[in-house]
């Protein structure tokens, strides 16, 4: 039987692989030996050059000359070839530097408009490629001249909300899929009493951040559905972005009242990170109970802001002034004040109540989203 048959590899192939290893390391080792030999040679010859060059410019070797040509030879054994060529250039223009001040100052003088140059000619590049891109943000005003302080929102964008609509409007509960979304809602508001209380400004913000998830949720898979599907959506990608987007800008205008405590930032963090796989899973399976939850978590956001409304009117809670970015968003006028606020901000959760439930009675009805019209423009 031939020594090389497949069965005897096993017991061959440590044996194999030792021998290459120390035959591959053996030869990393001649080459190390080699390179230092080439280093040693140009050390030499770099500093009989630069001996020879300052002598022949009729100036004396001085200690520190000496000294720093060892340096440069030593520096080259430890960095390689191209850090000693530099380091023989700084070592050159020192030991020319007994040249006269004027000289100096010409070189420096030089040396900043090439660097002016450099950044002047950078800014132009930068320039260029905005305009290039047409990234660059045009000239916005307001309604009476001044610059648009915002970002995040253009005036196009802003509305007077609606605030003759009903407020006291309930969806009764009639099925199982009813009840069961109800139940869970009042339940999901225990904990929110006890942990807050009456402190509805830390409860609104907790609020918002909640009510900002379902909107994004529901139009990221309609759209992915209306990829797949290769069919309109009839609206309502847009209609629940646009609810994901005004919940976020409630968020945004709490956040300008109520400064979140760390412990509060710590239980934002872990309310997100469970609720939006929740319902991420739950919209899988039930859009229709999906959004008949939250339909009814606009019905308990309604009832916080009436009531944060109450405290406000008893002046158990401070009727400060609006924050700039909701008069801006909402219209509002400029001596606006909290109370405004959150006027607005309770109509807006009165339209997502009626748009969640309305989208809950299309499934129910067998339909699908894109057989009823979406209500677009409220915002």
């Amino acid at each position: 039987m031939r020594l090389t048959n497949i069965n005897y590899f096993p017991f061959f192939a440590p044996y194999y692989i030792t021998s290459t290893l120390l035959f591959d390391f053996h030869k990393f080792i001649i080459i190390i030996k080699r390179n230092e030999k080439r280093e040693k040679k140009m050390n030499r010859f770099i500093v009989r050059s630069v001996m020879q060059s300052h002598l022949s410019n009729g100036r004396s070797i001085s200690n520190g000359h000496v000294c720093s040509s060892a340096i440069v030879g030593r520096s080259l054994e430890l960095s390689g070839q191209h850090n000693v060529v530099m380091l023989v250039r700084f070592e050159w223009r020192r030991m020319m530097s007994s040249t006269p001040a004027s000289v100096e100052k010409a070189s420096s003088g030089r040396e900043e408009k090439m660097e002016n140059s450099v950044t002047e000619e950078t800014k132009g590049k930068d320039s260029s490629a905005l305009s290039y891109w047409g990234i660059s943000r045009p000239k916005i005003t307001r309604a009476d001249g001044t610059d648009w302080p915002w970002n995040c929102f253009m005036p196009w964008e802003t509305y007077s909300a609606e605030l003759s609509i009903d407020l006291k409007k309930r969806h009764v509960p009639k099925n199982f899929v009813d009840k069961f979304a109800f139940r869970i809602v009042k339940l999901l508001r225990l904990p929110t009493d006890i942990f807050f209380q009456r402190r509805y400004g830390s409860r609104a913000m907790m609020l918002e951040t909640v009510a900002a998830v379902p909107g994004m949720v529901g139009g990221m898979l309609l759209h992915l559905k209306s990829l797949r599907k290769f069919q309109q959506s009839g609206g309502w990608i847009k209609a629940l972005l646009e609810e994901a987007e005004n919940e976020r800008m409630h968020l945004m205008t709490m956040v300008e009242l109520v400064k979140p405590k760390w412990y509060e930032r710590l239980l934002v963090l872990t309310v997100q990170g469970v609720f939006f796989n929740a319902f991420f899973v739950l919209y899988m399976l039930s859009p229709k109970l999906a959004h008949r939850i939250v339909g009814y978590l606009e019905e308990e956001a309604i009832h916080s802001y009436t009531e944060y409304l109450k405290d406000i009117e008893s002046g158990a809670i401070e009727n400060v002034a609006a924050p700039a970015i909701a008069i801006d968003y909402w219209r509002l006028p400029k001596d606006a004040r909290l109370k405004e606020v959150i006027t607005v901000i309770r109509a807006d959760e009165a339209h997502h109540r009626d748009v969640n439930h309305f989208a809950s009675d299309i499934h129910f009805a067998g339909k699908e989203l894109k057989d009823a019209p979406a209500p677009l423009g409220y915002h």
